[in-house]
Formats: C-alpha cells, sequence, structure tokens
C-alpha cells in the first residue's frame, strides 16, 4: 500500500493547496508537514532555507513512505525542487506564481504579483513573466507580513486590518486587472483582500493547477482510511489546532528532522 501525499509549507498556506489536491483525490491519506518554525520563508536566506527545506522533506518523505509530495510554498519551490528530485524517487511536484493564466486573463494587461519578497526577487519568477507576460505590464509587490496576518487568521486570532490595508495599499493605487496571490498563505484570506480591492480585480492562485497535476500523478483508488496528519516543527497554539481539527485532522506531532 502506497503512503500518504505529503504536503509541505512553512506554515498553514499550503491548506489552500492540501483543499484543493483533496477534491480531487478525496480517498488518499495526507500527511501536512509545516515548518513554522523557521516561518517566514521569505525572510530566511537561499542556503538556509534549502538545507533546512531539503533535509526535513527527505527525512519526513521516507519515514511515511509518501507516495508524492508536494511542496506548497512558491518560495521554497523556486529553490528546492532540484534538490529533492536527486533525494528522492517519488513525484515532486512544487507551486510556481500563476503568471501565465493571469496574462491571458487580463484585459488591460495590467496585472499584478503579491508574494513574499524572496519569491518577488527571484530569477525564476523574472524568467516567468518574460516567458508568459511579455504583452504585460507586470507589478510585484513584496511582503511577509501578510504571511503572518494570514497566520494569525487561521489560528481564530484578530488579524490588524489597518495593516491588511496599508499593505493592499499600493496594490489598489496600481489600476491592475489581475493579481496573482504569488503566496499559498494568501489564499486563506483571499475573502479580505478582494473586499478591499474591489471587483474589479480578479485573484489567481495555482491551488487547482496543482492539484490537477498531482490528480495525474497518482491513483484515484484508496490507500487508506482517508487520514489526516498534521505534522509541525513548533507547537501550535489552541485556535490553530482547533482549525486543524474543523478541516479533519485527527493525528498531531510535533516533529524534528531526526523523528
Amino acid at each position: 500500500m502506497s503512503g500518504p501525499i505529503l504536503v509541505f509549507d512553512s506554515g498553514i498556506g499550503g491548506l489552500s493547496v492540501m483543499n484543493e489536491i483533496r477534491k480531487q483525490l478525496p480517498q488518499h491519506n495526507y500527511c501536512y508537514l509545516f515548518d513554522n518554525a523557521r516561518l517566514p520563508y521569505g525572510n530566511l536566506s537561499e542556503q538556509e532555507l534549502i538545507v533546512g527545506c531539503v533535509a526535513l522533506i527527505t527525512h519526513h518523505a521516507r519515514r511515511l513512505n509518501a507516495s508524492i509530495v508536494v511542496v506548497a510554498c512558491n518560495t521554497a519551490s523556486t529553490l528546492v525542487l532540484p534538490l529533492l528530485r536527486q533525494q528522492l524517487t517519488v513525484p515532486i511536484v512544487g507551486v510556481v506564481p500563476a503568471i501565465k493564466p493571469a496574462a491571458m486573463l487580463s484585459i488591460k494587461k495590467h496585472i499584478g504579483l503579491l508574494a513574499t519578497p524572496g519569491t518577488v526577487k527571484r530569477d525564476y519568477t523574472q524568467a516567468l513573466i518574460n516567458q508568459f507576460a511579455g504583452d504585460c505590464k507586470v507589478e510585484l509587490f513584496g511582503t511577509s507580513e501578510l504571511v503572518l496576518l494570514a497566520e494569525q487568521y487561521v489560528a481564530q486570532q484578530q488579524i490588524d486590518m489597518d495593516k491588511l490595508n496599508e499593505i493592499l495599499a499600493p496594490i489598489a493605487a496600481s489600476n491592475i486587472d489581475v493579481l496573482v496571490l504569488g503566496c499559498t498563505h494568501f489564499p486563506m484570506i483571499a475573502t479580505e483582500i478582494s473586499h478591499y480591492l474591489g471587483g474589479g480585480v480578479t485573484l489567481l492562485d495555482s491551488g487547482e493547477a496543482v492539484a490537477k497535476r498531482v490528480r495525474f500523478l497518482l491513483s484515484k483508488e484508496s490507500n487508506g482510511n482517508k487520514q489526516l496528519q498534521a505534522c509541525y516543527t513548533k507547537d501550535i497554539n489552541e485556535g490553530l489546532k482547533a482549525t486543524l481539527v474543523d478541516y479533519g485532522f485527527s493525528d498531531f506531532s510535533l516533529v524534528t528532522i531526526t523523528d
């Protein structure tokens, strides 16, 4: 019997991707592994991010006998996928900002990318823009603060709406008509983002595209009892645990690389 689908992120953002995968493959077991001890990834050096992610993911993929690994983090995906594919034999799926569909959808040919500073500055991101959005004006908005606001929201804490509005104000003033949510945390607060920006801005993320890729690579057959396990590198508060229970998680573990 194959092991669970392993979904990895720095925090809770990857749940937005896992939800889309579960719609496509509801009968599979899942392990959601998040490295909240080092959150937010956008503030880490490339080397620190790569070494920590690769060690954590490879160890737990082998421990769980994972059937596939989904790196549900844009920042990590721009850096760690080649190394993971060298060390693991199971399929590795990453996420990339939805630049291509945004460029195709935009009427104004004026789009925005909202992501962590790390994703915004990567050569990988610029290559996507050059390849798929050459006919568009592309505005880049980098923020790590929004990651933390999304974490607070999912942990059932009151978020600072003034800070949220401050982050979104430059986007509202930019006159774009499509905004790419280039961090998997941001779909968790898409309603709040859309409310501020208004109906004239369409939000896009990569969750559904990732789910389709995972479904293509895996069988739809059941591989267990539909268990959902959450593993994290730093203790979580009761609000976040309650949210995870609402998502269907019943198994919780504080882990390290050597567990």
